[in-house]
């Protein structure tokens, strides 16, 4: 996994592109426009989902890799590309996107049995996050509409943030008794119905990379459970986790216009997405 290549996709989006959102269309496109050049170079066919917002047209980004013997089950990673407004979005979430893009690299050419689905969402932030114009929400109700059969959602939701310095990691309450107060592992989170995918997920990983994770499966009103793409999914019926650093219980920057590149640490998040694209592979049943 290179660290390079996440910098220079994190780069771009925060950097180049910057804050991103339908209040700034040109922004939003250009990011869209990005992610479907970098998964074309790679070979991939992008399908968009695309609807109107305030009259500016939105898209989620779709590629997918068939399966084989069991193609009618469905593994799917996604993130979401859109920014709030204010910030530059380096962590939140141009870090998922950048391991999104580098999962697919690593996955292509491989022979899953399941199909495995990499989605780029629109529109996760607020004012959109719990309503109907929500990119996932629109994938989700389509999917459910449609009859897909996604055993597993994953949802990127900022994987660039690690910290050793102790007391660095905060937590909802009474959770820290139970948890590492240093904030150096990635965290894999559900909502109770979602447990079962949440352990085999977490056991796929730790089978797949050495680099410290936790996980927790808990009601979706703790303070921050439910708060990316994966809530779309509960709301269709389908079981899904989140991947985090943990955000405001670790991150400072969060949301604020200092969520800049630089304070992203890379060595880290390339051994995280290496982890999860060989994770992924490991439940999809995929082959060289």
């Amino acid at each position: 996994m290179s660290e390079e290549r996440l910098r220079g996709h994190v780069r771009a989006l925060a950097a180049g592109i910057g804050e991103r959102h339908v209040w700034r269309p040109r922004a939003l496109h250009a990011a869209a426009d990005y992610i479907r050049g970098e998964l074309e170079s790679l070979g991939f066919a992008v399908a968009p989902q695309a609807y109107e917002v305030h009259g500016v047209r939105c898209e989620n980004l779709e590629v997918t890799i068939p399966g084989g013997a069991r193609a009618r089950e469905i593994v799917l990673a996604g993130a979401h590309y859109d920014t709030v407004e204010g910030s530059p979005g380096a962590d939140d979430n141009a870090s998922g996107v950048a391991g999104l893009i580098e999962i697919a690299r690593l996955l292509r050419g491989s022979r899953p049995e399941r199909t495995l689905k990499l989605v780029a969402f629109v529109n996760e932030e607020p004012p959109f996050f719990y309503f109907g114009q929500m990119g996932s929400g629109v994938y989700a109700r389509a999917a459910r509409a449609s009859g897909d059969d996604i055993r597993l959602m994953l949802s990127l939701e900022m994987l660039g943030c690690y910290r050793d310095e102790p007391g660095s990691q905060a937590y909802p309450p009474f959770l820290g008794w139970f948890y590492p107060g240093r904030g150096n592992f990635i965290a894999f989170v559900s909502n109770l119905r979602s447990r079962r995918a949440l352990a085999a997920f977490t056991r796929a990983f730790r089978a797949q990379s050495d680099f410290p994770a936790e996980r927790l499966a808990a009601p979706a009103l703790v303070p921050g459970v439910s708060w990316s793409d994966q809530l779309s999914f509960w709301r269709a019926g389908y079981p899904a986790l989140m991947v985090t650093d943990t955000a405001f219980y670790r991150y400072p920057h969060y949301h604020r216009p200092t969520d800049t590149p630089e304070r992203l640490a890379y060595p880290e998040m390339a051994r995280v997405v290496e982890g999860l694209a060989r994770a992924l592979a490991q439940l999809a049943g995929s082959g060289a």
